[in-house]
């Protein structure tokens, strides 16, 4: 299969036409078949939670394609990347709109954040027929980062709720949370909805209220919520904690890792475990407890241990 590449060169995309999901399961390099054990693990673990929990995990058993929106789609490399925000997913879809622009885009780190969200620059499983959606699911490799949750939904409050420009998020979420979860707001809280305090954050999540009205954002829903992986067999679950590694691990199954490498920047301001403890000190054991829950299946499905700092009843 000739294909070209961002550089206009004439390669061949794949080793032999291999694809990506062949070279995960059969791979033709040493190097890549240490990491596939490592990567089995990860799959296993999700397998064995799935069946743990069959009760709470399999609740609706057919996905909706409304489910499948988070599914990026690469028909070059048949690879469907699910995005989770938080987890590096900006840097992920610069690399997709890399591998599938067909030459447009050589260097994922020139494209705008902002033009990296654009939902029409990517093409998700959600646009496909039913038959052309199983034939994917079957074929293409898929594959999802994940982070531990805690520090993931830290870095989704820091970003969306103390940042000033985040007025959308302020007036759409915040407003409502200072409604429900302050006493005594005054005119200008409930109108701007701009401090909201992380307390307050835990307070709305963890109220049966806040999930009847209405699922949660994508930028504090869960893995498994967002990416089903009891319903959609990943075959590879790439972390945070190992970001650059998988992700390069990934591109070199698809074949580009020779003029493709993971955009690496050291982010100073980026979310860490000494953060989340910070702020969950402020959290009653109750509150704790009652997180947790919410988020218990992406900590055990992605082998995440209980936080040392929480206090929980």
């Amino acid at each position: 299969v000739m294909r070209r590449n961002p550089f206009g060169m004439d390669i061949c995309c794949r080793k032999g036409s291999r694809s990506p999901l062949q070279e995960l399961y059969n791979p033709t390099q040493v190097s890549l078949s240490n990491t596939a054990i490592l990567h089995q693990i990860r799959r296993d673990q999700v397998t064995d939670t799935c069946r743990a929990n069959s009760v709470s995990s399999r609740k609706r058993r057919v996905l909706t394609p409304n489910d499948l929106k988070h599914l990026v789609v690469d028909e070059d490399h048949e690879m469907i990347y699910c995005y989770v925000p938080k987890v590096a997913c900006t840097n992920w879809k610069r690399v997709m709109m890399v591998l599938t622009g067909r030459g447009k885009y050589s260097d994922p780190m020139e494209i705008p954040a902002n033009e990296a969200h654009v939902s029409s620059n990517l093409k998700t499983l959600n646009q496909y027929s039913i038959p052309e959606i199983n034939h994917r699911l079957k074929n293409y490799m898929k594959f999802l980062f994940v982070r531990e949750p805690f520090e993931r939904l830290v870095s989704a409050y820091r970003n969306k709720f103390t940042q000033k420009y985040n007025t959308s998020f302020h007036k759409r979420y915040g407003t409502k949370i200072v409604r429900r979860q302050r006493k005594n707001a005054t005119q200008e809280a409930l109108r701007k909805g701009d401090d909201v305090k992380f307390e307050e954050f835990v307070a709305y999540l963890i109220d049966p209220h806040t999930q009847r009205e209405e699922p949660f954002n994508e930028h504090w829903q869960t893995v498994y919520s967002l990416c089903h992986p009891c319903h959609i067999h990943y075959d590879l679950i790439g972390k945070y904690e190992t970001l650059e590694e998988d992700s390069n691990y990934i591109l070199q199954l698809a074949g580009v890792g020779h003029y493709l490498k993971f955009p690496t920047y050291a982010k100073s301001t980026r979310t860490t475990d000494e953060m989340t403890t910070e702020f969950f000190q402020n959290i009653s054991s109750e509150h704790q407890t009652q997180l947790y829950e919410v988020y218990k299946l992406d900590f055990l499905m992605f082998n995440y241990s209980v936080p040392s700092y929480l206090k929980l009843e």
